[in-house]
């Protein structure tokens, strides 16, 4: 049993460095981002991997409060690509 709680534990940190260097992979593409479609895109990743890293939160902590948190963010980013979308299409309509 000691050793599946050594490995759960293992990949739990992997899991939250690999989000977290995502999350800043995107970060430094956002800075970059040629056309603004490109800067969406990286909006709505780093969003995601933000998530990902308040879930691996809730895993670590045990804390189910942070739950919210992620819910929140994500309908945000949701309703932003929504907003977005629509200004797009009125200003490549023109």
């Amino acid at each position: 049993m000691a050793i599946q709680s050594l490995v759960l534990e293992i990949a739990i940190y992997i899991a939250f460095a690999s989000l977290a260097m995502a999350f800043l992979a995107t970060l430094f593409r956002l800075y970059k981002g040629p056309e603004i479609t490109d800067r969406l895109i990286v909006i709505d990743l780093s969003a995601s991997s933000l998530i990902g890293l308040i879930i691996m939160l809730i895993i670590v902590s045990g804390e189910t409060v942070y739950l919210n948190v992620a819910l929140i963010t994500a309908l945000v980013m949701f309703m932003g690509n929504i907003a977005f979308a629509r200004y797009l299409r009125k200003t490549l309509k023109k």
